[in-house]
């Protein structure tokens, strides 16, 4: 039998990253109602509640910290993980759906046609309340599912 307890450390946030997705799954469709055909085109949707990818930053960082202690360099690289992809959720991806917005607006106004240019997403960053909740479920999901498996 394999001992899976030495892998906890990546294992946990894998795990926590897709309970994180399907939180948001629920969340979306409760919010603007299940749309299968939306589903199959597009998938899981970037923004929203919570921001999965931050979750699984702070569930990485969270579970390096606990299993190989804040005082390591993999702890370190978790941090400095956790600040890039936290910033692009906040500020990057923000942009990008800003000049995706202004592009739509420029292709609706020139009226050039859709098959050749599709209309550009426009929400691909996420809100701080939806970085913070992401951040805190993270966390405290991962350090739950520590303690349960000790």
């Amino acid at each position: 039998m394999i001992d899976l307890s030495k892998y906890y450390i990546f294992i946990l946030p894998i795990a926590v990253g897709f309970i994180l997705w399907l939180i948001k799954f629920f969340v979306f469709y409760v919010r603007h109602g299940f749309n299968w055909q939306f589903t199959v085109e597009h998938g899981t949707t970037y923004g929203h509640m919570p921001s999965a990818h931050t979750g699984f930053v702070a569930s990485l960082t969270t579970s390096v910290g606990y299993y190989a202690g804040m005082n390591s360099g993999a702890f370190a690289v978790a941090i400095a993980l956790a600040t890039i992809v936290i910033d692009d959720a906040l500020r990057l991806r923000i942009y990008m759906g800003d000049q995706g917005r202004q592009l739509n607006f420029i292709t609706a106004q020139l009226k050039i046609d859709k098959k050749e240019f599709p209309r550009l997403k426009e929400r691909v960053g996420h809100r701080k309340s939806e970085v913070i909740v992401g951040g805190i479920l993270g966390f405290l999901i991962t350090l739950f599912l520590a303690k349960v498996l000790e």
